[in-house]
């Protein structure tokens, strides 16, 4: 596996466990819905929470943050559409971002609640 895909799959991990730590209770990760992936769907406070998770190893390259495009957004809210019918599920939804980045020290978390919101059609 490559070394980004490794240093992805950590970041996701430590989203997990920061998550978990701040009392969210997590019901899937990696959700595929036809070509789109959920990284985190959560619980929290009776909301669904959908996290997607940016990993970087460097901030040279700008806040991992930055990289959710227009079409990300729209890909998310597509699988979180998907996600809601499946499950049956009535309960208001949020967004949230988690950006991991490589210090000098170790690794930065950021969480960002309520990072975006759902584009209307």
């Amino acid at each position: 596996m490559a070394e980004h895909n490794d240093f992805g799959n950590l970041g996701e991990k430590m989203a997990r466990e920061y998550l978990q730590k701040k009392g969210y209770v997590i019901r899937h990760t990696n959700w595929f819905y036809q070509k789109d992936e959920l990284d985190i769907v959560a619980e929290y406070n009776g909301e669904l929470i959908v996290v997607e998770v940016k990993s970087r190893n460097t901030a040279v390259f700008g806040d991992a943050h930055d990289s959710i495009t227009p079409r990300k957004i729209r890909n998310i809210v597509n699988a979180t559409q998907g996600y809601i019918e499946q499950f049956d599920l009535m309960m208001e939804t949020r967004f949230d971002v988690i950006t991991i980045t490589m210090t000098k020290s170790g690794y930065q978390i950021e969480h960002i609640e309520n990072a975006f919101m759902a584009p209307v059609n």
